[in-house]
């Protein structure tokens, strides 16, 4: 980023089946009638800049309406965090721990302060593309530790990339159009690297370039954006909560 990200009855059932279990199958109804989600990341799931309820928080509840069943989010992303941040997270941090093994949905949205935009390196590609293999690493890290918490019992890991990696929209046009351009390239190479890794995962993937900027990436996706042009706004933060949902719903076979 710019700056630092700182910090319809039968698909119901199919939902059901992959958030927990019914309750004939988990032995107790009232284990049934909560699901939870929890959010990995860095200060766009954390909504910052943003005096609005963040994605995961809406997401949850978009499922919670279309499934009938309560369905709550866990928010432990954090402003400013790189991936090496999440997977420490998932490490060492005993709440977070916790909170990954009882989910059973885990949005993860990282990678944009790992190819922060700095004075330093400016609008120069060559200069960021060295930090690519570790973020890369991290990611296939991060699912692999998500998936050993959640071994006991089925969940989805839902990776989500970006509309930009540093300033966008009429934000990042007003620096011209060598920022535009590294900004651009800079997006590709990250949400390439989500995209990659859900694929050799298995995991979920929400494209958020698509969400924001259209199937062509051609949109200009200044009104998603809040005051900074780096964080969504409340509409962008419904954006991603819908994408989310509909991406879930078609990994379950219901789109």
């Amino acid at each position: 980023m710019h700056a630092l990200r700182t910090t319809p009855g039968l698909g119901r059932l199919a939902f059901l089946i992959l958030l927990g279990c019914v309750a004939c199958a988990c032995g107790t109804s009232s284990a049934a009638s909560s699901r939870s989600i929890v959010a990995l990341g860095d200060s766009v799931p954390h909504g910052q800049n943003c005096s609005c309820t963040p994605y995961p928080e809406l997401s949850a509840g978009g499922l919670s309406k279309s499934t009938g069943k309560s369905v709550k989010a866990t928010n432990d992303s954090v402003s400013g965090y790189t991936s090496a941040n999440v997977l420490a997270q998932l490490k060492d941090n005993t709440n977070v721990i916790d909170h990954v093994r009882a989910s059973d949905a885990i949005e993860i949205e990282i990678g944009a302060n790992d190819v922060g935009y700095n004075k330093s390196c400016g609008t120069t590609v060559s200069c960021y593309t060295p930090h690519m293999p570790a973020l890369k690493e991290n990611l296939a890290a991060i699912v692999k530790r998500v998936k050993e918490l959640t071994a006991g019992h089925k969940a989805l890991v839902v990776l989500l990339d970006y509309w930009s990696v540093w300033l966008g929209g009429s934000y990042a046009k007003a620096h011209g159009d060598s920022y535009v351009a590294a900004a651009e390239e800079m997006t590709d190479q990250v949400d390439t690297a989500i995209k990659n890794a859900a694929k050799q995962s298995g995991s979920a993937y929400v494209d958020l370039r698509a969400a924001f900027k259209g199937p062509n990436y051609s949109y200009d996706e200044t009104h998603y954006l809040s005051s900074d042009g780096d964080h969504p706004n409340a509409a962008g933060h419904q954006k991603i909560a819908d994408a989310t949902e509909s991406v879930i719903e078609k990994r379950l076979g219901l789109g």
